[in-house]
């Protein structure tokens, strides 16, 4: 009797996405001693969608049923061939992974929900950190300036939250978090998303397809993006929605850079349109030391960390163990990609 292997490559160089030996006992005793597990101890890419897989976590996949990594490198499909039947990513984004997958029939799935909680949360902390003025009242204490006035003067208006209208670009899992938090406090929100039909939790306004987004920068004082990068979301936020975002609006990117026009955000916000812009992600990363965006006074800039949190791999491996409780069952997996959509 042959046995059945799965693949754990998931030794982070970086401590947060490094799996726990723990983690990793809990994967084998919900397999059972009818599998081989093989723990890569390479280290592996965990930035952006993955990386190109090492030669360690190849030779591991030949002749593999499962592969748990970041992102499915195209050394790791091309060494599954004929064997590998279900893939899993721990990240949210699966880009890279796509082209390598495509036509093979195996299963992806990927972690999106996962990181839906913590990316809210900062969504959330990033809209206070304007809304109420902490980017001046930072700027100020450094300069050891009593700048009172910069709050009093009316110049810029110090708006409570429950005032905001929220307008979400995605209202997947990360995007429904974010609109279950502002809702709680009070914000009204709307959104698009690929399947308007699908709706958003209760209390959302309205919910349209992408083609709505000129509509929805006109009635957003915040505009968050979470929708993942595929070939109809790729520069779906650019100048003309930008312009169509009221006086003083925020712009939030916890998606992909390639979403956003980053250009044109920079203009609008020299010309003082807008208030300003949290970006935890960026066409560029790292983002480039000569960038303006690093020394502009109305961007928070985030180094793609918005995800990061202690709960991780609780979380994930929650997801992983019942996922493979489905597999053996012949039961449909959660989180499945849709390789022709991109998400």
């Amino acid at each position: 009797m042959s046995t059945r292997r799965l693949v754990i490559d998931l030794a982070s160089p970086r401590a947060v996405w490094r799996i726990p030996h723990a983690r990793v006992v809990e994967i084998k005793n919900a397999l059972g001693v009818a599998w081989d597990v093989a723990e890569v101890k390479a280290p592996a890419v965990s930035d952006g969608d993955g990386g190109s897989g090492s030669p360690e976590a190849i030779a591991a996949a030949r002749g593999a049923e499962i592969y748990l990594g970041y992102g499915v490198p195209s050394g790791i499909a091309a060494a599954g061939k004929g064997t590998l039947r279900w893939a899993h990513t721990a990240t949210a984004g699966v880009g890279s992974s796509l082209a390598h997958l495509a036509g093979t029939g195996v299963v992806l799935t990927n972690s999106a929900g996962v990181h839906a909680d913590p990316m809210a949360d900062w969504v959330i902390a990033a809209i206070a950190y304007f809304t109420r003025g902490l980017d001046r009242m930072i700027s100020a204490q450094r300069q050891g300036r009593w700048a009172k006035e910069d709050f009093t003067d009316g110049a810029i208006p110090m708006r409570e939250l429950r005032s905001l209208r929220v307008g979400i670009v995605g209202l997947g899992g990360i995007g429904n978090a974010v609109a279950r938090r502002a809702l709680a406090l009070g914000m009204s929100v709307s959104g698009v998303r690929r399947h308007p039909e699908r709706g958003g939790p209760r209390g959302v306004g309205w919910v349209g397809k992408l083609g709505d987004l000129p509509r929805l920068a006109s009635g957003s004082d915040v505009l968050v993006i979470a929708a993942p990068h595929t070939a109809e979301t790729a520069g779906a936020v650019d100048r003309s929605v930008l312009e169509r975002l009221p006086l003083h609006a925020l712009v939030i990117n916890v998606s992909r850079g390639s979403l956003l026009d980053e250009t044109a955000l920079l203009e609008l916000l020299e010309l003082r349109r807008l208030r300003g812009a949290a970006l935890d992600v960026f066409a560029t990363e790292p983002l480039p030391p000569e960038h303006p965006f690093w020394r502009h006074a109305r961007v928070l800039v985030s180094p793609h960390v918005s995800a990061v949190t202690t709960a991780f791999w609780e979380r994930e491996t929650a997801l992983i163990v019942e996922n493979i409780r489905r597999y053996l069952a012949g039961a449909p997996l959660t989180n499945v990609v849709d390789l022709e959509a991109g998400y």
